[in-house]
């Protein structure tokens, strides 16, 4: 198991961009959620998770990743991922997430599109 981290870089008004690391299974599934959480209770309803640096993830972290979908949701926000390693988005594409989880190449991509107007009035 590797440590687990999620490290805010960008915040701005309602968004937050946060960088993850480590494995996204059933023992950092909660810190996940709760930490991405606090980010949205801060006020940045709008999150965008980088996961590059993810090495694992199992069906934990898949369900904490729709649970914090649903509370982004729940406040007038979003949430979108970038920087998947490509077996995440493989397993994204075969669960069905990726219907929810939009997922963008670069976290440059995904600032601009979480800030365009069809997002920002979403």
């Amino acid at each position: 198991m590797t440590d687990f981290h999620l490290t805010p870089q960008h915040t701005d008004h309602d968004l937050a961009l946060a960088h993850v690391t480590g494995d996204l299974d059933i023992a950092t599934a909660p810190d996940l959620r709760s930490q991405a959480l606090a980010l949205i209770e801060q006020g940045h309803r709008h999150l965008i998770l980088g996961l590059a640096d993810v090495t694992f993830c199992d069906s934990s972290g898949f369900n904490a990743l729709v649970g914090i979908f649903r509370c982004a949701k729940a406040a007038d926000g979003s949430l979108s991922l970038a920087t998947v390693p490509d077996r995440l988005e493989r397993l994204l594409s075969l669960t069905g997430l990726s219907t929810l989880l939009p997922a963008y190449p670069t976290a440059a991509e995904a600032l601009a599109a979480t800030r365009s107007p069809d997002t920002a009035t979403a």
